[in-house]
């Protein structure tokens, strides 16, 4: 118990001690300051409840064209999971799940934000949203003790794609145990309609054995050295393949919102079998890049990519740093549908089964 509550108050501190050195700003002295114009905040009419997912599912698009208070709750959650085949890690979620659930709110939104610390969890945990205007990106608000529960209100003043993520020190711990996931922030005028939208989070572990034959921990070490033992998507090897390949038909039109949790390494990811029609890099501006094959994702940022099914058969997400898919940097999406021979077709050779460039 002594242990334990060490732990806590020293958890407690350091965080404590790192949010306010993210609120402190140094007085500027080298020239007159640059004004910034005032935003115009618009009314906020009414409120709602978040509707949140698990990954790979996303929210439906937002209808309402108005601003108003949207209330979302997350649970931290600590539970075993299976990382890979024959390993069992002990994770720390966001609602039970890595990645954790997928926030979709608008442009203008007063959202109130309640984050609650299961009974059962060890350590405090809060949460930083990219997304918000604020110390900490909220986690100087949201620090919550085992059993506990805190709440805060942001606005959601600039539209995009942004990650979330616990920054309880050690904030490299509670990343590598799977603490991320995504917010949207959808822009006034909207998205351009899709047939189907995939949440994509891509993440390393440093997994050691447990002790006794227990479930893999973190190895700080090996994280400090950024060497991990397994690269994925959607927190686990396989996540994304087999009975869980993403699912599409030839010809509809696929937005697929990408993060990358890190915590150390940067994205380079790619289909095979795809060019990117339109490449939103950062999740920001909706001025997209086009004819895209290859988007890096730095570690702690995101990306939407959209494209459109034109033929039959299995498409491979990767890392294209490409010794990252023997970790478990792989997934598929599969097209049904027929053939387009009019667009690729082979004419000589063994049968295909999934090659590609």
């Amino acid at each position: 118990m002594r242990t334990t509550s060490r732990i806590l108050a020293g958890a407690v501190a350091a965080t404590l001690t790192l949010t306010a050195a993210i609120a402190y700003t140094p007085a500027f002295d080298g020239g007159a300051a640059v004004p910034v114009p005032a935003r115009h905040l618009p009314e906020i009419r009414g409120e709602e409840r978040a509707i949140v997912t698990t990954a790979p599912a996303v929210p439906a698009p937002i209808t309402r064209t108005h601003a108003t208070k949207v209330i979302v709750e997350l649970e931290t959650i600590e539970k075993t999971m299976t990382l890979a085949s024959g390993v069992e890690y002990e994770y720390w979620t966001f609602g039970g799940s890595v990645p954790g659930n997928f926030i979709r709110v608008r442009e203008g939104d007063l959202v109130e934000f309640t984050l609650k610390n299961n009974g059962h969890s060890k350590v405090p945990h809060n949460i930083d949203l990219h997304a918000v205007t604020g110390p900490g990106g909220g986690g100087a608000a949201s620090l919550t003790l085992p059993g506990g529960e805190s709440q805060f209100t942001f606005r959601a003043l600039n539209p995009g794609l942004y990650l979330y993520h616990c920054a309880v020190s050690p904030m490299p711990m509670h990343i590598g145990n799977g603490m991320y996931g995504l917010i949207l922030v959808e822009p006034n005028e909207g998205m351009p309609a899709v047939d189907r939208e995939f949440y994509v989070m891509q993440s390393e572990f440093y997994a050691r054995p447990g002790v006794d034959g227990g479930p893999h921990t973190i190895d700080m070490e090996k994280g400090a050295a950024e060497a991990p033992t397994h690269v994925v998507f959607n927190g686990a090897v396989g996540a994304l393949t087999g009975d869980k390949a993403l699912q599409a038909k030839v010809g509809e039109s696929i937005r697929l919102f990408i993060g990358n949790a890190g915590p150390n390494l940067a994205s380079s990811f790619h289909v095979v079998g795809e060019v990117f029609d339109n490449v939103y890099g950062e999740g920001g501006s909706m001025v997209s890049q086009r004819n895209v094959q290859t988007t890096l994702i730095p570690a702690g940022g995101a990306a939407m990519v959209e494209f459109r099914a034109e033929q039959a058969g299995d498409l491979v997400l990767v890392d294209h740093s490409i010794f990252r898919a023997a970790k478990g940097a792989m997934g598929m999406l599969h097209i049904s549908g027929a053939d387009n021979p009019t667009i690729f077709a082979q004419l000589k050779g063994f049968p295909m089964k999934g090659a590609g460039h």
